[in-house]
């Protein structure tokens, strides 16, 4: 396998700059996972590794070697799409082998290399079959064989999992994970679903209008979000976000009340910020003491042990607050939420994090 390293890579379509100035290294052996609102860009840095997209400045190199005017079949990559590009005439063996026949490689190694990723995805059964008489599951495993046959030095999936059904994906993303191990792949993976993001990264790279927001471990972007957009996309419920001013040892939330607040310099009063705090750091108060905002429910969402309550404040804002076990919490209470003072995030105007 090996590293990829991007730097100052620009992409544009004519007037359009759809990449800008691009700074990322994918180590050896790690897991990047690319994430961001449709049009952000990363299908499009996706495909600018794999030589599908000429750039239109900076570099790319894989395993130290610079790649970018190297076309696709030169740079040593297999590319997983989203639809799985199988041919409907030839059984799941042709499929998986017809790359290394192409390149004219000899019978014999053909038929160990499909041997070999077949045994790794549990393939061998259905080696015979068409893709039609295969679930969606199963050919895109199949897809992932193609490309793990070729013994790429880097592995890219754009969006591989998102025409799959919610147990089939649950189930691939296993196997994606297991297969990582198993191989020490070097991938970049593109998607918009959280949840893959969060359960296989070793880095997650969040991206927005082009640019990189913010890098870095999935639990690291979770707890300390560079600024409002990241702290906003990475996690489902998304955070809460309630408008403030600083005060002297404090946030002045308005209508919805006020929180006391460490860390903050006395330049900082006056500013208009941003006070964040994820759900499962708010709870339900019934009369406890410590940071508390009135609240009244709008709706109760039960998802078997743990569920949300959806809730609007004095200003209007809604909140979210995770729940766990029974509750008797019904739309229209009135209510109070205890906010974790060891959990509270806040944003400056311009959007940066400042505690």
């Amino acid at each position: 396998m090996a590293e990829v390293r991007i730097e100052n890579l620009r992409k544009s379509f004519g007037a359009v700059e759809v990449l800008k100035d691009i700074d990322l290294t994918v180590e050896d052996g790690s897991f990047v996972v690319l994430v961001g609102p449709s049009g952000c860009g990363k299908s499009t840095l996706l495909r600018s590794i794999a030589g599908l997209e000429p750039v239109s400045g900076g570099t790319i190199t894989i395993g130290g070697r610079k790649v970018n005017d190297l076309p696709p079949a030169q740079r040593e990559i297999a590319m997983v799409f989203q639809s799985y590009a199988l041919y409907p005439h030839m059984d799941v063996a042709a499929n998986m082998g017809f790359g290394l026949r192409f390149a004219r490689t000899p019978k014999a190694e053909i038929e160990a290399r499909v041997a070999e990723a077949a045994r790794i995805l549990q393939l061998e059964p259905l080696l015979k079959r068409r893709p039609r008489e295969l679930s969606g599951g199963q050919r895109q495993r199949v897809a992932i064989g193609r490309a793990i046959v070729r013994k790429p030095q880097v592995f890219l999936f754009d969006e591989p999992l998102s025409n799959l059904d919610a147990a089939l994906r649950i189930n691939t993303r296993v196997e994606i994970a297991k297969l990582h191990k198993l191989l020490a792949a070097t991938i970049v993976y593109v998607t918009h679903d959280q949840v893959e993001a969060m359960t296989l990264a070793d880095k997650i790279v969040v991206m927005n209008q082009g640019r990189i927001e913010q890098q870095g471990k999935p639990l690291d972007l979770y707890y300390r979000p560079a600024n409002l957009f990241v702290a906003g996309f990475i996690g489902s419920p998304a955070m809460n976000f309630i408008a403030g001013q600083v005060t002297q040892g404090g946030i002045d939330l308005g209508p919805d009340g006020a929180v006391t607040l460490a860390g903050l310099t006395a330049a900082a009063v006056g500013s208009r910020v941003t006070l964040g705090i994820r759900p499962e750091h708010v709870r339900i108060a019934d009369g406890e003491g410590g940071l508390r905002l009135s609240a009244t429910v709008e709706l109760v969402e039960r998802l078997g042990e743990a569920g949300y309550v959806h809730l609007r404040l004095p200003s209007g804002t809604v909140a979210v607050a995770e729940i766990r076990g029974e509750t008797s919490l019904r739309t229209g209470d009135r209510t109070s939420l205890a906010l974790d003072p060891t959990h509270l995030h806040l944003f400056g105007p311009d959007g940066r994090r400042m505690v």
